[in-house]
């Protein structure tokens, strides 16, 4: 306001000059005298100011000011002559003008303007933060709260700089550290590359006396070698500054610089030997030198190194062994856990190497040693060590038979000492010169003494390592033991006929998770044991167990164990008769040792029912194309169209079922399923151009069809040399005159090469399985009707077993066909499958049940379905064979969206009573 108003004030001055001019020139005197005119507007704007400024209220007067002044100014010009006259008419035009005018701008000339939003710089913020800072506390703070914000990945070098900028000036180890920490994480941001500030982050290096700064930096530098491992000049740098700094006395800083050692030092020999560097070293020997370390985490970390060398490639030297073989009579239970894992990584690379045994002359597999010093580490006074070792003793397969049996033995073998041939006895004896009576050579010698942990070939605590694993208090340890028992007895016959009972005692466990375990475990090895009639005495108490879980997995057992006699298949059924007395619930599962004992060659209704299914298809097509048929007009055989459709819906329901439907297909199987659904596409095209009106649409099916052909081909261009004279062979032949030909014309020759294809022999693989289902619950034709209001929900139990069903969490439904012919799919919650057996599957759920109008009694029909989408198609690609479910790339366009579902349980028909409801 106050610029609007000295603006006011110079045009009056100006104005009042020029009309003081234009008077002198005409020889008359102005009305008004300057002087006067300025004493005016300057009371005036003192009385402005004085009111605007101190009465905010008294803004009329201001307004007032204006118009008066403006006026004033007119009425001053108007009595001048006519020269003065024009003059004021434009200045006053020109004032109103400047406060009054209004431009109005047509929408369309509007140009849009274009905002520009930018973020604030991290760096510049993070700087004036920490300038901010008056003291380590402040700073600490200001740290803390820039590490709960995101850094962009071109923001990051700029952070790094300020940091370290900081980093130097900072005197406070507890900031230092929190900048060394932030520069870790900082380098883990995903699209910054950190090689620009590792020389930065190794200066800081020098100076530092803090050992825990010193051991966070070493880390940070950790990452950044993890991000670059390629770059061998950086991580050779590296690798460096990990030896400089392994005398540290802090054990961090030591223990950060052997886990460099670990995951970046050199695992071969040509990366070495260009340069001079102390990364040359023996890597092996200088983390080894480490594993005496005064201080049992360095040992730890140590350990680890070593372990992390092997991960990356480098094979371990032999001369560790002995090294390891010492520390598992350390302090520390981890140094112990991790010298376990390594002794088991050197039996694995050393298997048939010679070791000597400690204070004899025996010598041993280097296998067998391992195996007996991971069978002592079992009576560890540590849990965790215990779990370890039980773990590994399953993976150490090629040992020695005498040596896995003696693990079930708490005894000490006798033929697990060497013995002495009777020659070497006479001459200890000879060379002993001891005297005797004379009678008898040597009658009077000293008897020897025997040191069993001397002369043992395995130590005496390895004797029952498994007895003690299985009888160990802690429930862990157990359960690790049972797990190494199944993997052992699995590759040795013997070995799981001898620990049969020890797994038998094992379905007694107080702890659950331990007997289901057991139950699983005997499954497993069902092929290498027969069960004796004592120890299925034990199985068959394990019945009465409460856990529904346990009953049903011992049923699975019994599906698949063999027996010794006719006597245990008669007390197996008196037992299940009397569980289903007790568990009514249970007489699906028992249904299925009892339908188990009656099937024979189960394994084939699976490839019987594809191969039928398959010829049933190719049946249908023949009888499609059949001649006479075909060579009648459209119109005058409706029929022969109307039949043609079904068989093309038949075949097409039929392919799906098909690829779908059976797990354990090839990639041949499948391109023949789509050669098959090819034809009856093909088919389809036909009945379509006998009895479609205009060539819009048949160009466009025309063109959808070239294009499945053209699919087809790169799917399976690898199974193309097997379809020789077949229908899609004879289509890639034609494709150059198919594609430039007329739609009618292309129909011929589709029609003609369908009738001239040779029939594909189906070749099956070992295994084919149908998925199956059967619904246990609702029970059909109940005498018991479910009873409701109308009107509300009732809640329908479901229970039901699936056979071969691959991914059920995401193909099985529910449906739900009520009185009215309505539908309903539910599609069951993932936590309501289980797994009770290898490719079978349990589905226990809800379905929840209204209809309004319901007023009478009926019954609602249930049953299972089959979901199924082409994105899930089972085409193979011959580079990588994707699981079930995988979605792969090579799948045909007009097929992507094709979705649908398969019912493959019987139906099941639940009567519904409906009460009136209240009112």
């Amino acid at each position: 306001m106050l610029g609007c108003m000295l603006n006011i004030i110079s045009m009056r001055f100006m104005v009042a000059m020029v009309t003081r001019r234009t008077a002198a020139r005409a020889g008359r005197a102005a009305p008004y005298d300057f002087q006067f005119s300025m004493v005016t507007l300057k009371s005036r704007f003192k009385f402005f100011f004085t009111q605007f400024f101190f009465v905010p209220i008294q803004l009329y007067w201001f307004v007032h000011l204006f118009r008066s002044c403006v006026s004033g100014y007119c009425g001053v010009v108007a009595a001048e002559g006519q020269t003065s006259h024009t003059m004021a008419a434009h200045l006053k035009k020109r004032v109103y003008e400047e406060f009054t005018k209004v431009v109005q701008q047509p929408f369309e000339e509007l140009s849009a303007k274009k905002l520009r939003l930018t973020k604030p710089s991290k760096s510049a913020t993070l700087h004036l933060d920490l300038c901010k800072a008056t003291s380590p506390a402040d700073a600490l703070q200001y740290l803390l709260q820039f590490a709960r914000k995101p850094v962009e990945a071109e923001s990051v070098e700029g952070v790094v700089r300020i940091l370290l900028e900081h980093y130097y000036k900072e005197n406070e180890s507890s900031v230092r550290l929190k900048i060394a920490s932030l520069l870790g994480l900082l380098t883990k941001t995903s699209g910054f590359c950190p090689d620009s500030i590792a020389d930065d982050v190794i200066n800081t290096l020098q100076n530092e006396k803090s050992h825990q700064v010193l051991a966070q930096l070493l880390d940070t530098l950790l990452e950044i070698g993890t991000k670059l491992l390629d770059d061998a000049p950086i991580r050779m740098k590296l690798v460096d500054v990990a030896y400089k700094h392994l005398s540290d006395t802090g054990h961090g800083v030591r223990n950060k610089c052997l886990q460099l050692l670990g995951c970046l030092g050199a695992i071969d020999k040509s990366a070495a030997s260009e340069t001079e560097s102390p990364v040359t070293k023996d890597v092996q020997k200088i983390i080894g030198d480490y594993f005496n370390d005064q201080d049992p985490r360095v040992r730890t970390a140590a350990i680890k190194a070593m372990l992390q060398l092997h991960e990356r490639g480098l094979k371990l030297q032999q001369a560790m062994y002995s090294q390891a073989c010492k520390l598992l009579s350390d302090d520390y239970e981890q140094v112990r856990s991790v010298a376990v894992e390594l002794i088991w990584v050197l039996s694995q690379l050393y298997r048939e190497s010679i070791v000597p045994i400690p204070s004899s002359n025996e010598e041993i597999r280097l296998v067998d040693d391992a195996f007996g010093k991971v069978c002592h580490m079992v009576s560890d006074g540590s849990w965790v060590v215990r779990v370890q070792a039980c773990k590994l003793l399953g993976s150490m397969q090629q040992v020695s038979p005498h040596f896995l049996e003696q693990t079930l033995d708490k005894k000490l073998m006798s033929d697990l000492r060497r013995k002495r041939t009777a020659h070497e006895r006479a001459k200890e004896l000879y060379s002993s010169g001891e005297f005797s009576s004379g009678r008898k050579w040597g009658d009077d010698a000293p008897r020897e003494e025997l040191d069993t942990e001397a002369v043992n070939l395995i130590e005496s605590g390895a004797c029952g390592a498994f007895v003690h694993g299985l009888e160990d208090e802690m429930y862990e340890v157990r359960i690790a033991a049972v797990e190494s028992l199944c993997l052992l007895a699995r590759s040795s016959r013997p070995f799981a006929e001898k620990c049969l009972d020890f797994l038998v005692d094992m379905f007694n466990d107080e702890i659950e998770e331990v007997r289901l375990q057991s139950i699983h475990t005997m499954r497993k090895i069902s092929d290498n044991i027969t069960l004796r009639e004592d120890q299925l005495d034990t199985i068959l108490a394990v019945l009465e167990d409460s856990s529904r879980d346990i009953r049903e997995a011992l049923h699975e057992l019994l599906c698949c164990t063999n027996v010794s006699t006719k006597e245990c298949i008669h007390l197996a059924l008196v037992e299940l008769l009397k569980n289903l007395s007790k568990y009514p619930t249970d007489r699906e599962s028992i249904w299925k040792d009892l339908q188990r004992i009656g099937e024979l060659q189960s394994e084939l209704s699976g490839m019987a029912d594809f191969s039928a299914t398959y010829l049933r298809c190719h049946l249908l097509l023949i009888k499609a194309l059949n001649e006479k048929l075909w060579s009648l007009a459209a119109p005058l055989y409706v029929k022969q169209n109307s039949l043609t459709a079904a068989a093309v819906k038949q075949i097409l329901e039929d392919t799906y079922k098909m690829e779908f439907m059976y797990s354990g297909l090839e990639n041949r199987q499948v391109a023949i399923i789509h050669h098959m659904r090819l034809q009856a596409n093909a088919l389809q095209l036909l009945v379509t151009a006998r009895t479609t009106k205009g060539m819009e649409p048949l160009f466009s099916l025309c063109e959808q069809f070239l294009q499945e052909v053209d699919s087809f081909q790169r799917c399976f261009i690898s199974e193309l040399p097997h379809m020789q004279d077949s229908f899609v062979d004879k289509l890639l032949d034609l494709m150059p005159r198919l594609v430039n030909s007329k739609p009618l014309e292309m129909v011929k020759i589709l029609q003609t090469t369908l009738r001239q294809s040779s029939f594909l022999r189906l070749t099956l693989p070992e295994q084919i399985h149908r998925a199956s289902a059967h619904i246990i619950e609702p029970a059909e034709e109940s005498d018991n009707p479910i009873r409701f209001t109308s009107g509300l929900i009732v809640a329908l139990d479901v229970d039901a077993t699936l056979e071969s069903v691959q991914d059920p969490q995401n193909t099985v439904k529910v449906q739900v066909v009520y009185p009215d012919g309505q539908i309903q799919i539910i599609h069951p919650k993932p936590a309501d499958f289980r797994n009770p057996g290898p490719g079978r599957h349990r589905l226990i759920t809800q379905v929840y049940i209204s209809h309004t109008a319901w007023t009478e009694p009926c019954q609602i029909e249930v049953s299972l379905l089959l979901a199924y989408s082409s994105s899930r198609s089972k085409i193979l690609n011959p580079s990588s064979k994707p699981a079930w479910g995988d979605s792969t790339e090579a799948l045909p366009v007009t097929e992507s969206s094709i979705e649908g579902t398969i019912p493959f349980s019987k139906p099941v028909k639940v009567f519904l009573m409906p009460k009136p409801a209240r009112r």
